[in-house]
Order: C-alpha cells, then structure tokens, then sequence
C-alpha cells in the first residue's frame, strides 16, 4: 500500500491508498482517481516527504557517534582550558592588541566572539578558528 498526497484543480488538497505506485498510474490512465470536493478527474500528486523509518541499530549508532564526538569535544575543551589563557567577551580586542601590537604572548587565547567580529577578523587578515563548546552545567 503507498499513500499519494493528491491536488485538484480545485485547489482542494486530500490524502488517498493505492495498492502500488503503478496501480495509482493505472488509475489516473483510466481517468478513475477523482477530487472528493468537486469530482473533477483533473488530480495530481503533490510534493511528499517519504517516510523512512530507522532501525533500532542505526539509531544506536547515530548515538554512539554522536556521544564520541561530544566526547572529542570535550577532550580539546580541556586541552584549551588548560594551555590558552580565557578572555571571555573581549577575545575580538585581545586578539588584535596581540595582532597590531606584536605582543609576545606565550599562551594562545580563547574566549566568545560574534559572527560579525569573526568576519571582521578575517577580512583584517587575523585568522581565527570557531570550535563547538559544551557548558559543563550541560549533560
């Protein structure tokens, strides 16, 4: 059985079964598949979504890789947090003092920027990288 959303030229919109797509091809030939509001047989399918289920394993695997991934993050959050000093919302300025003024910093930096500063930075020439971060009050 295959379920078709179906269009009238009366704009009207409804739901119909078929035993199969070529039955429903079968059908719309012989002029038999009409508009339940205005009995017209001028009738089209719409644009549908399919829908697919998902075995349990491919589920459980799509959740393994996405808790490895978390778990990756988390790892390079800790590397940073230890060898790279926050700035917290001034890393956009921080960032440039240490770019223009040619500062001698001995650790790397980290801290929040905007999308807009971000490409600030680019188009000055400051290259700068965008990581996920996890709240360590998150799960």
């Amino acid at each position: 059985m295959i379920k078709y959303n179906l269009t009238c030229k009366c704009s009207f919109t409804f739901d119909s079964w078929f035993a199969s797509s070529e039955e429903f091809e079968r059908l719309m030939k012989r002029k038999i598949v009409t508009c339940i509001e205005c009995n017209s047989n001028d009738v089209n399918k719409s644009i549908m979504a399919p829908n697919v289920s998902y075995s349990k394993k491919n589920n459980n695997n799509n959740y393994k890789f996405q808790k490895n991934i978390k778990k990756k993050i988390i790892e390079y959050q800790k590397f940073i947090e230890k060898n790279c000093r926050y700035v917290g919302d001034n890393f956009a300025q921080e960032v440039r003092s240490i770019y223009y003024d040619d500062k001698k910093e001995t650790k790397g930096i980290y801290g929040r920027v905007s999308a807009e500063e971000i490409e600030e930075l680019h188009e000055e020439g400051i290259e700068t990288t965008a990581i996920p971060w996890y709240d360590k009050t998150e799960n």
